[in-house]
């Protein structure tokens, strides 16, 4: 099972739809979650893309010298970079990352958001543009281990002797992911993709869209892993994590809701509306479960006003484990996670789930150290009972 966190560049925040409580998009607040979701175990980190974001390639590549093992998951976005330029800029950061690229692929959902950044196609025909940008980007960097160039005459993309010089290090290229609830979504994951992500809707949606993509891969004579992109809010007890659910909605009024689910609607993305339907702008501040536990444990609470993946697992350690646990049965391998705020949810979905899951953890530091995975010295001389605790005998005071 490979989990993976989420670098904030839009912000964060302990409140959502509020300044109250509010963190800067920051790179030395990008550092602490990465280095964290680095030393704790994470497989890698999402960073997300869109107007409302800081640039993602920037972004990641800021954060290779600060982190070891960590992989960046990176969009590609067709239509705002040439796929020539893309298969470069894929093969730089491999190379100077030593191997830690994935690439995830977003074709873009919001026609005011496309319109800013001068693209005017319709949905069947950003997907038209992805595929041609997809053929060409895998043909150039494939191409480029053996020094040849690639010629392409497409509807909306054209290339003559494309080429790479500087191959990177993931041949032939690195791990291809894509999410996409539409019918011409599911055709181009199960064609060109190796991991199909699915935002958080209950397990039967979701099996659905895995059988949906998996049939259509089967067409083209290929197989998939498939991953699920999904807010956390994992606590002790279950009664803590609902309070934590409900606080972390307890600025937001129903204005703001309104207006999200306002802009939601004029979005021509089917995953977008899949969220807003699964929430349907339901908000009771005294109980903010009522109506949006859409499944046990899966809360669509964070949809209310945040766009794309909008549903948390709600709940215990155990409970939440259980829950991925059904989600893997389902053959999802790939979890994407994050929590309000970010820097301290990484540790604390560290803390109570990675010993519940079957989640390779790094190599504890065989140095001896009087501070570590143990605790807290107690009393000055005492190390308390756990696991991978160095040998250290009670201090003479």
């Amino acid at each position: 099972m490979k989990l993976l966190w989420f670098i904030p560049t839009h912000g964060d925040s302990r409140y959502l739809g509020s300044a109250t409580g509010a963190r800067a998009a920051s790179f030395d607040y990008f550092r602490q979650v990465a280095v964290a979701a680095d030393s704790l175990g994470y497989e890698g980190v999402l960073i997300p893309t869109g107007r409302s974001c800081e640039d993602p390639w920037i972004v990641a590549a800021s954060l290779i010298e600060v982190t070891r093992r960590l992989k960046f998951l990176v969009a590609l976005r067709p239509g705002l970079v040439t796929p020539s330029l893309a298969a470069r800029m894929t093969a730089t950061f491999d190379r100077l990352s030593g191997g830690r690229l994935l690439i995830n692929l977003v074709t873009g959902g919001d026609a005011t958001e496309l319109a800013g950044d001068g693209q005017f196609l319709d949905h069947a025909a950003r997907y038209e543009q992805s595929k041609e940008f997809m053929t060409i980007w895998r043909e150039v960097l494939t191409r480029s281990h053996d020094g040849e160039g690639f010629d392409y005459d497409g509807r909306h993309l054209q290339v003559k002797d494309a080429r790479l010089l500087y191959p990177g290090p993931q041949r032939p290229y690195p791990p291809l992911f894509f999410g996409g609830s539409s019918e011409a979504a599911h055709e181009l994951a199960a064609q060109q993709f190796d991991t199909y992500l699915s935002w958080g809707e209950p397990p039967a949606a979701v099996a659905e869209k895995i059988a949906d993509v998996k049939r259509r891969a089967a067409k083209h004579g290929r197989t998939l892993s498939y991953g699920i992109r999904l807010h956390v809010i994992v606590r002790e007890t279950e009664d803590e994590a609902w309070r934590a659910a409900s606080e972390l909605l307890s600025h937001l009024d129903e204005a703001t809701v309104a207006a999200a689910q306002a802009r939601f609607s004029q979005m021509d993305s089917v995953g977008q509306r899949r969220m807003a339907e699964l929430n349907k702008g339901k908000f009771n501040r005294a109980n903010v479960r009522e109506g949006l536990e859409i499944a046990p444990n899966l809360w669509a609470g964070v949809g209310l006003v945040r766009g794309g993946a909008g549903t948390a697992l709600v709940g215990s350690a155990q409970q939440v484990a259980e829950r991925i646990h059904e989600y893997a049965a389902l053959g999802i391998d790939h979890f994407i996670l994050s929590g309000y705020p970010h820097l301290e949810e990484a540790h604390r979905v560290a803390e109570l789930l990675f010993p519940l899951l079957p989640v390779a953890q790094p190599k504890a530091d065989a140095r001896p150290v009087l501070s570590g995975p143990f605790g807290e010295i107690v009393a000055n001389g005492i190390v308390p009972p756990g696991q991978h605790k160095p040998a250290l005998k009670e201090a003479a005071s």
